[in-house]
């Protein structure tokens, strides 16, 4: 048997799960770094995901907290695809990904794992990035710690 050592997920495992909306939380806050909050816009912010899927792995959410696509403004969605756009941006210059898996998970049934609170998902991708690890042994392998990555995408963002 072989065994992964993941120190970090303990923090996750033991912290207590809270009453509210962390994609309503974190922004309000000035704990940019600690929040993993990369880049604040007018109505939408961009944020590393705590558990990626890899190593850059971002979530863009409109401050305003809403569980649907269709209830957002038109300035609130035009921002919202615009960081989208700078997010595979910004992971080109810094990671250079070989592609990306954008997604919008809408419903408990789509996956949302947030699910009152719509956000987008940007998941840059390289080839072989996906091994044996998730298909035997239901576990993903992350390459780089987040704070790592955090300081790689800031120090692009100026």
């Amino acid at each position: 048997m072989e065994y992964i050592w993941a120190p970090w997920r303990i923090e996750y495992i033991e912290k207590p799960k809270g009453n509210g909306c962390i994609l309503c939380q974190k922004p309000k806050e000035t704990l940019d770094e600690a929040n993993l909050i990369l880049y604040r816009g007018q109505y939408n912010f961009i944020m590393l995901n705590a558990f990626p899927y890899n190593p850059g792995h971002l979530m863009i959410a409109p401050y305003r907290h809403s569980a649907n696509l269709g209830d957002l403004s038109n300035q609130e969605v035009m921002e919202h695809f615009q960081l989208v756009k700078k997010s595979t941006e910004l992971l080109s210059a810094v990671l250079k990904p070989a592609g990306f898996n954008i997604g919008i998970n809408i419903g408990k049934a789509a996956g949302a794992g947030i699910e009152d609170h719509m956000h987008t998902h940007v998941v840059p991708r390289w080839q072989g990035d996906t091994n044996f690890m998730p298909i035997l042994s239901n576990t993903k392998v992350t390459s780089e710690a987040l704070a790592a990555t955090y300081r790689k995408l800031k120090a692009e963002l100026g």
